[in-house]
C-alpha cells in the first residue's frame, strides 16, 4: 500500500485511486455534490479552494487543494512542478 500526501498531512492509498480531476467542470461538480448528499464526500482542503478531485474505487470523493499535476507527480514519484500561489 502506497499513501500519497494530498495536502496538510492528509494521505490516500494510491492503489484505490481511480482518478484525478480538475473541478471546475459542471458533470465534476454534480460528481461532487452527490457524493456530499450521499455522505462519501471527504474535503481534505483546510477551508482553501478546491484545485482537485479525487475518486477512489471506494465511490470517495476526496477535495485537495493541490493541482491535479502535483498529485499526479507524487504518486508516480516525479519531480513535483512548481505551485503557482500556495
Amino acid at each position: 500500500m502506497k499513501l500519497v500526501n494530498i495536502g496538510f498531512g492528509n494521505c490516500v492509498n494510491a492503489d484505490r485511486i481511480i482518478a484525478i480531476v480538475s473541478p471546475e467542470s459542471a458533470p465534476i461538480k454534480r460528481i461532487v455534490q452527490g457524493c456530499k448528499e450521499k455522505g462519501t464526500l471527504i474535503d481534505a482542503t483546510h477551508g482553501r479552494k478546491s484545485k482537485a478531485v479525487i475518486l477512489t474505487d471506494t465511490d470517495l470523493c476526496l477535495l485537495s487543494y493541490l493541482q491535479p499535476e502535483t498529485l499526479r507527480s507524487r504518486i508516480t514519484g516525479e519531480e513535483e512542478p512548481e505551485e503557482a500561489d500556495k
